[in-house]
């Protein structure tokens, strides 16, 4: 099953013409899912390869506007979009968020007069105090959604954070485990550890052939870990002829953040085939990162380094670090962000990326060796 990152933006604050607001996508087979949405970043969709109409799930950071703005729009463009079919109702659409997020769509989506042809649920996940500081805590009346639905609104949960696990479980199904975990920012600001679950081994169809055993059904079920008797009376497990699961991949994207809080990070983003950080400005900067809730190249290393990630990606650039392709004599070099995480990376075998829009990175399966 193939798996890919497309990054639609990679700037902080608001959209330019070097870097648009941020926004990722996460691809599998059958699943499109959206992590943050900035303003503009319907119009990185079209210049994209991507189909926003296929977004399935949509994972909110924080509620800043340059992760958020794009979202009703984006709604709505899908809606326009839409060729809904009488005998095949539209699915619902998930979104994940902070609390506060169910009323800033319902509001926004109402005071437009905006109809979608398609449901949307919101889940909220509950903040703590310690992930801002007070002035960024947002109070109850603002937060409150009330009981009045917009038309397409489904029941949303409300989720609250494991206490066991310090993280939050949003979904588990057949293939994936998705988790949230608390990161400190100037506002509640959470990261998204989704986790693919084991693969069934390969099939010793050298094996099978030897035993007398054609392909067919029978090869599903075994596939399936079920057992199946030969011709002969033999009862043949799926262990004699299966090789050993393959490990399922795992994607983190962080939210913006000068630190991520206690330890739910660790264990949710542990062993990260790719983990996404920013690093708003270079490590010279760090005063004025950390004063503003955000992170160096340094910082996003050393995360990175905590749940030994393969590969760190580094985005939210400050609009001052232009793509490397565009940068003239006199620009800040983005190069030397790459440089800085590098160094606190040496040895570890982790492999650095500098995301700019339109970057897709391909997710490899594991391979049992």
């Amino acid at each position: 099953m193939s798996m890919d990152i497309t990054f639609l933006g990679s700037g902080s604050a608001y959209p330019s013409p070097h870097r648009g607001a941020s926004a990722l996508v996460l691809r599998t087979e059958g699943e499109n899912w959206l992590f943050d949405c900035g303003e503009g970043t319907q119009t990185q969709f079209m210049r994209s390869q991507l189909k926003a109409g296929k977004i399935n799930k949509v994972f909110i950071s924080h509620l800043h506007g340059d992760h958020v703005f794009g979202l009703p729009g984006l709604l709505c463009t899908i809606s326009l979009n839409l060729n809904p079919q009488p005998d095949q109702p539209a699915s619902c659409v998930d979104i994940y968020g902070p609390r506060g997020l169910r009323l800033f769509l319902r509001v926004t989506l109402e005071l437009s007069s905006s109809q979608l042809l398609f449901p949307y649920a919101v889940h909220e996940l509950e903040t703590s105090d310690d992930q801002c500081p007070e002035e960024g805590r947002l109070s109850p009346a603002l937060t409150t959604s009330g009981d009045a639905f917009h038309p397409q609104e489904r029941p949303g949960r409300t989720i609250q954070l494991d206490p066991d696990t310090d993280c939050y479980n949003l979904i588990e199904d057949k293939q994936f485990v998705v988790k949230a975990f608390r990161l400190y920012h100037r506002v509640s600001s959470f990261g998204f550890s989704v986790e693919e679950k084991e693969r069934p081994g390969r099939l010793n169809t050298d094996l099978l052939k030897e035993l007398g055993l054609k392909p067919g059904p029978l090869y599903g079920r075994l596939k399936n870990g079920e057992s199946v008797t030969l011709e002969n009376g033999r009862v043949l497990t799926a262990g004699e002829v299966l090789e050993p699961p393959l490990k399922g991949r795992k994607v983190c994207v962080f939210g913006d953040c000068s630190a991520p809080l206690g330890d739910g990070f660790k264990s949710a983003c542990q062993g990260a085939d790719v983990l996404v950080h920013e690093a708003t400005l270079e490590d010279g900067l760090r005063d004025k990162a950390v004063e503003h809730g955000h992170s160096t190249p340094g910082m996003a290393a050393g995360v990175a380094l905590a749940c030994g990630a393969q590969t760190l990606v580094l985005h939210h650039f400050s609009q001052r670090y232009k793509p490397e392709a565009l940068r003239r004599d006199g620009d800040d070099d983005v190069a030397e962000l790459r440089s800085q995480a590098e160094r606190v990376l040496q040895g570890s075998g982790t492999r650095v990326v500098l995301a700019e829009d339109f970057l897709t990175l391909p997710v490899a399966l594991k391979k049992n060796v």
